[in-house]
């Protein structure tokens, strides 16, 4: 079916929305606020509201002004992550990258022979090649100024301009399962397979709040392995638990606190959820008693 919906002014947009039963109480405003957040991501906030999905009708005393209080709960979510997210993928990159070389050499990243896959190691170094070559970074360039052999750079160089889903896979690939499990022990976790897993659902996080994506409810397609039992304050994971944010939040913690153990992020997740005191946590995969839950209190 060809597409033939026309673009639509900001008034008219406000119009429809109107016609559906959404409450604007100040269109000045309402007006205002799209223009700078755009209507296509906006309705990812008012999806909630919705009584009638296929027809986008809006459930009763369901407003302009609510959805905008979950479009910014979501826009500080995710500052407050990437800042969390951060600190765990330097700290992660640090300890791979120091950890295999002080075993392997400088240059452990291009050796085939230290990888599982084979196949997939030789794709992983042509991304390592690819993302080097694009960096523009001084120590970089100073760096092929100097040495043409070999043709990448040691890996504390390397390894500081990847992508944290490039690592995540270099790591994920290595074949040395005992500096993987010593790796994952400097991080409180019991074995390398839950670190791998951990860092992908990371990733996948990460993309989300670098691209100013919605995170607050969506649905996860990669989810963390979640242990019954850790060494530190951890959640009851016995439960089913939801594919949504509240997996890869938990891990965030748990990682955070390992590297910092006097870290805010905790209490300033909270300060934001009472900020915003009508956020259903339901809906991010929160359990009824996550605050009574050791690693969030």
């Amino acid at each position: 079916m060809k597409y033939t919906k026309p673009p639509l002014s900001i008034d008219e947009q406000l119009s429809i929305l109107q016609d559906r039963g959404l409450i604007i109480e100040d269109i000045p405003f309402a007006r205002n606020q799209l223009a700078k957040i755009g209507y296509f991501r906006f309705v990812n906030y008012l999806y909630p509201l919705e009584s009638d999905k296929e027809n986008h009708f809006f459930k009763p005393h369901s407003s302009f002004d609510k959805a905008l209080n979950l479009y910014y709960f979501d826009k500080e979510l995710r500052s407050l992550l990437f800042s969390a997210i951060q600190t765990v993928e330097i700290a992660l990159r640090s300890k791979i990258t120091h950890s295999v070389a002080m075993k392997y050499g400088a240059f452990w990243f291009s050796d085939i022979a230290l990888f599982t896959n084979k196949s997939l190691a030789e794709k992983n170094l042509s991304v390592v090649r690819s993302e080097v070559a694009r960096s523009k970074e001084d120590f970089i360039l100073n760096h092929y100024k100097k040495y043409d052999t070999p043709d990448l750079p040691p890996v504390w160089k390397t390894m500081e301009v990847l992508s944290f889903g490039t690592i995540s896979k270099i790591y994920r690939t290595l074949s040395d399962k005992v500096l993987k499990k010593g790796i994952a022990h400097e991080f409180g976790l019991p074995q390398h397979k839950y670190l791998e897993s951990w860092m992908m659902s990371l990733c996948l996080l990460r993309n989300f709040v670098a691209h100013h994506m919605r995170v607050w409810n969506r649905n996860f397609s990669v989810l963390p392995q979640l242990p019954e039992y850790l060494d530190f304050s951890w959640i009851d994971s016995t439960k089913d638990i939801p594919p949504k944010v509240y997996s890869p939040l938990c891990c965030l913690v748990y990682l955070q606190n390992q590297i910092h153990p006097d870290n805010l992020f905790v209490k300033n997740f909270k300060s934001l959820l009472s900020t915003y005191s009508n956020i259903d946590t339901h809906a991010m995969g929160f359990p009824d008693n996550w605050q009574e839950q050791p690693l969030w209190k």
